[in-house]
């Protein structure tokens, strides 16, 4: 069995499922406190469902990394020059 601690702020009881595994053991953190309407903080210790191979194998493959230009390509600025706005008029705002 193997398992892991998820951290909630959510009272569950153990045999609920918590991120789709099953609570073994629960932990209280941070105690409630509803006198100053606060949650308590918790710790479950649950079971993780056995992996398949070959949904191991897709999540440990890594993508080729994108091959970037030194330049950015013309298309990628942001800013457009007067010609490009259609010679709107470019108001400067004064200092203060």
């Amino acid at each position: 069995m193997v398992t892991k601690v998820v951290r909630s702020r959510f009272s569950h009881e153990v045999g609920e499922k918590v991120e789709g595994c099953t609570i073994v053991e629960v932990r209280v953190v941070i105690p409630p406190d509803p006198s100053q309407n606060r949650r308590g903080v918790y710790d479950y210790v649950v079971e993780v469902p056995p992996m398949a191979a070959s949904e191991h194998e897709t999540h440990t493959r890594k993508k080729p990394a994108p091959t970037h230009s030194a330049e950015p390509s013309r298309d990628s600025y942001v800013r457009s020059t007067p010609e490009e706005m259609g010679n709107r008029l470019i108001r400067r705002v004064p200092s203060r």
